[in-house]
């Protein structure tokens, strides 16, 4: 068992920075960054959970669900991750899409 609080502090912070985002900067592309954060680490915890079987793709919920597809999808990765590499990765995806984000 890996201890994930790194990954779920991070995504639950670049959530809350998208839920007080304007409309105007989730327009210009934080939301777009939070989509592809979130089917990437839904993807990754499928693959995890089920290595056999084709990844399902996270759907567009819109612009204001997207702080909560993120942490929904990263709170499923970190109940699947085996090792301290898979946190690495997950904990700087979720910090470069905040970047690109601009939130």
């Amino acid at each position: 068992m890996v201890e994930t609080t790194r990954l779920t502090r991070a995504v639950d912070h670049f959530a809350d920075r998208l839920r007080a985002a304007p409309q105007s900067r989730l327009q210009r592309g934080g939301a777009a960054e939070a989509l592809a954060l979130a089917r990437e680490l839904a993807r990754r915890a499928q693959i995890l959970e089920d290595p056999d079987r084709e990844p399902r793709e996270m759907p567009d919920a819109g612009m204001f669900a997207a702080a909560d597809q993120i942490t929904v999808a990263a709170h499923d990765l970190a109940l699947v991750l085996r090792d301290e590499v898979g946190l690495a990765e997950a904990v700087a995806l979720v910090e470069e899409a905040q970047r690109r984000a601009g939130v």
